[in-house]
């Protein structure tokens, strides 16, 4: 063999550059796709939980509902109370006397109120 025929044989021919950028393409396309696809399902992951309307947000909403819930249970209780005790007031002589003596220290002719002091309070060591 000639000199001639081994380089001819040695050397390709030059390929276009369309060509070479469609291998390029062809070869690196699933990666890429793959690493765009876990990239996307990270940040919708991390949307879903830390998110303005997020999994986080979302406990703690359900968390200040229930406690809303309870302080709008003691209330309505509170409330049915207090109208029980208004209803007594206006109807019943014997709940008004009761509420005289206690509140205003009111007493019938003839009766003698003492006033005790106060317990001490008992004092706490400063810390």
């Amino acid at each position: 063999m000639s000199d001639q025929e081994i380089r001819n044989k040695n050397t390709r021919p030059a390929t276009p550059m369309y060509e070479r950028a469609l291998t390029w393409a062809q070869r690196f396309w699933r990666p890429a796709g793959t690493a765009v696809a876990v990239l996307l399902a990270l940040l919708v992951t991390w949307h879903v939980v830390h998110g303005k309307h997020g999994l986080s947000v979302w406990q703690h909403e359900r968390t200040e509902d229930r406690a809303l819930q309870k302080e709008i249970q003691d209330l309505q209780q509170q409330n049915a109370q207090m109208r029980q005790q208004i209803d007594r007031l206006k109807s019943d002589p014997d709940a008004i006397e009761h509420e005289a003596r206690e509140k205003l220290h009111y007493a019938k002719p003839g009766e003698v109120i003492y006033a005790l002091p106060d317990a001490p309070k008992s004092q706490q060591p400063d810390k």
